[in-house]
């Protein structure tokens, strides 16, 4: 048999070799963690995740990586050892927007590994108020989809909590539609999904399943739990629903666009230095005046600074005025960037920096 030959025994003893000396090298790291960990309490430092620290660690492993695997497949092995050794200094609590199974959770786990203690929680407001009454050292909430924009409940989070953001998570946003083991499939009457999934999926939909009836719920998640106890509907959700609730592909990637995406927020309490490559994001109420935006807009322009988004939402001082969320490339610590901050306050009423983070690695 070809197991038997001795090439392949050959093979096989140099795997285990290498595997041998992966171990050793893995456990000397986890003892660096301790020893990390050690000197921090002894200085009282409290700050055992340091998001711009593991930012430039996954940057160097990509740029270092010679393949055969991708720098992405590379990047996720190092976080999940990094996510090990953390919790030796001192476990990770995040909370997220749930339940379980929901791509808010597979955001978490990407950005903080299998590693930390997550908590689903029902509401974004309440993922906030989570971090900020210290329950949960970070959060994680939906921003934006490439597909349907801005989720404008965590926009308006941001402003009723003086919480900070400390990094990103963009995930790749694959739809199927899921069925239960006792689901009738020549006989579906209804679909169920979250409202952003069903509007993501609307054209597949239209075309493949046009007069069932489409029914929203709180989350992927919940649409895939209903599904388990019922024999004529289905499920819009991603693999982590349909692993976790049993249920079975009836068919793939149905996402109307073959690039849809999800942008989520880490949210914590603290600032963050520069990582070398950074995005900053602010909140601004202008003067209800004419020309208010040019000015306000005007400095970024003259620094040459990268805007990468501009959201408008209703202010809760006064009707018909609003603020602004501004992204934008850079660090609020970079020179010219603290001059086009200082000279956007000096022309609006209020401006506050929601943080500056580490732009997405994963």
């Amino acid at each position: 048999m070809v197991d038997d030959t001795s090439d392949l025994v050959a093979l096989r003893q140099r795997i285990d070799q290498v595997d041998q000396r992966l171990l050793e090298l893995i456990s000397e790291r986890a003892r660096c963690a301790q020893d990390v960990a050690a000197v921090k309490a002894k200085s009282g430092d409290p700050a055992y995740y340091r998001p711009e620290r593991e930012a430039q660690v996954l940057r160097s492993v990509m740029a270092r990586n010679q393949g055969p695997l991708s720098d992405e497949e590379v990047a996720r092995l190092f976080r999940e050892i990094m996510s090990a050794c953390l919790a030796l200094e001192e476990p990770v609590r995040v909370a997220f927007l749930g339940p379980e199974g929901t791509f808010t959770q597979e955001a978490a786990l990407k950005h903080f590994g299998h590693s930390a203690l997550s908590q689903p929680l029902a509401a974004i407001d309440e993922v906030f108020r989570e971090v900020q009454a210290g329950a949960a050292s970070y959060g994680v909430v939906p921003i934006e989809n490439s597909t349907e924009g801005v989720v404008n409940h965590t926009l308006d989070s941001f402003i009723e909590q003086p919480l900070k953001i400390v990094g990103e998570v963009e995930l790749r946003i694959h739809h199927h539609l899921l069925v239960g083991s006792n689901t009738r499939v020549d006989n579906i009457t209804r679909v169920y999904s979250h409202a952003q999934s069903l509007a993501q999926c609307r054209k597949w939909l239209d075309a493949n399943l046009p007069a069932v009836e489409r029914v929203a719920l709180s989350s992927n998640a919940e649409a895939a739990r209903r599904v388990q106890g019922e024999w004529n509907s289905a499920a819009i959700a991603g693999d982590m629903a349909e692993q976790l609730y049993g249920l079975t592909k009836l068919k793939n990637n149905i996402e109307d666009r073959p690039d849809n995406s999800t942008r989520f927020l880490i949210i914590g309490t603290e600032d963050v230095p520069a990582s070398g490559d950074d995005k900053t994001s602010i909140i601004v109420s202008a003067h209800n005046e004419p020309g208010a935006l040019y000015r306000l807009l005007e400095p970024f322009g003259v620094q040459n600074i990268d805007l990468t988004r501009v959201e408008t939402r209703p202010s809760r001082n006064a009707k018909w005025t609003y603020v602004f969320f501004i992204d934008f490339a850079g660090h609020h610590s970079e020179p010219h960037i603290a001059a086009a901050l200082k000279e956007v306050r000096a022309r609006v009423a209020e401006l506050r920096i929601l943080g500056s983070y580490p732009r997405a690695v994963l």
